[in-house]
C-alpha cells in the first residue's frame, strides 16, 4: 500500500510538472519558426549531437548537445532566462525534452520547432 501511494504520488508530481511547464513552451510550425528566426538575432539552439549538426543545420544555429548533460546545463545557466529561446532537434522528440528541462531551469519562453529539422 505504501509503495502504491509513493508511486502514485511520483506520477502525479511528474505529470503535473510537465503541464505546469507547458505554459512556457510554444510549438511552432516550420513556417512560423523560420519567420521568427530568419534574419533576427535570437538564441537559435540545435540540441542534436555534433555529428548531426555537421550534416546540416539551420543558419546561425548554435549546437548544444542535449545528450551532453553537463555542457547543456552549463551553457544555459549563463543565459538570461527572460529572453525567448528557439530550439530544435531532428524530429521534435529531443527538443521537447530539452524544452521541459529549460522550463524547469526557469526559462520563460521556449519556442520548439514542430517536427524538428527533418520538417524544416
Amino acid at each position: 500500500m505504501v509503495l502504491q501511494n509513493k508511486t502514485m504520488s511520483f506520477l502525479i508530481n511528474l505529470f503535473s510538472r510537465k503541464k505546469e511547464y507547458s505554459k512556457h513552451i510554444i510549438l511552432l510550425s516550420n513556417t512560423s519558426f523560420a519567420k521568427a528566426t530568419s534574419g533576427k538575432k535570437v538564441p537559435l539552439i540545435d540540441v542534436r549531437t555534433p555529428n548531426e549538426y555537421a550534416e546540416g543545420h539551420i543558419k546561425n544555429a548554435i549546437n548544444v548537445d542535449f545528450f551532453s548533460s553537463k555542457k547543456f546545463t552549463s551553457y544555459f545557466e549563463k543565459l538570461d532566462k527572460t529572453i525567448p529561446l528557439f530550439i530544435y532537434c531532428r524530429s521534435g522528440s529531443r527538443s521537447k525534452s530539452a524544452a521541459h528541462k529549460l522550463a524547469a531551469m526557469g526559462f520563460e519562453k521556449i519556442y520548439d520547432l514542430q517536427g524538428g529539422f527533418s520538417k524544416y
